[in-house]
């Protein structure tokens, strides 16, 4: 087996706004759509988004009426600072703020109209890890 691309199916009450909110914020663009769907998708290592209306039909019966909830939708970026300034900038809500943890991983995260959490995240190099876990 050869998997070729890698796609999170999300389950939103809005497919609009959340496909508005990735395509004018994230990069993503459509390439599908249909009442209650819309493909997205980015063409770098980013992982393809499918979203789908709660309640239709293509889903598992058991899973018709749940959101997508509980799950962080995680990218690891460069110029991690700059991404925050940006999507400020354009009038995103930065739901946690840009931190560093003590394990060297540095990231803030972004919330989707329907409760979506992105998190974006850099790492830092294995030398600036102990030196500034403080920081």
């Amino acid at each position: 087996m050869q998997i070729t691309v890698s796609t999170v199916s999300l389950t939103v009450d809005d497919v609009n706004a959340s496909r508005q909110f990735f395509t004018a914020h994230l990069g993503y663009r459509e390439i599908a759509a249909a009442d209650g769907f819309a493909s997205l998708t980015r063409g770098d290592a980013a992982v393809d988004i499918v979203l789908l209306r709660r309640g239709t039909e293509v889903l598992p019966a058991d899973q018709r009426d749940r959101h997508a909830a509980g799950l962080v939708l995680a990218f690891t970026v460069t110029g991690i600072e700059g991404e925050e300034r940006r999507l400020r900038e354009r009038g995103v809500t930065i739901t946690m703020p840009l931190r560093k943890e003590p394990w060297g991983e540095r990231l803030f995260q972004v919330t989707d109209p329907n409760g979506i959490v992105v998190q974006f995240v850099e790492w830092a190099a294995p030398d600036e890890v102990g030196a500034g876990a403080g920081a």
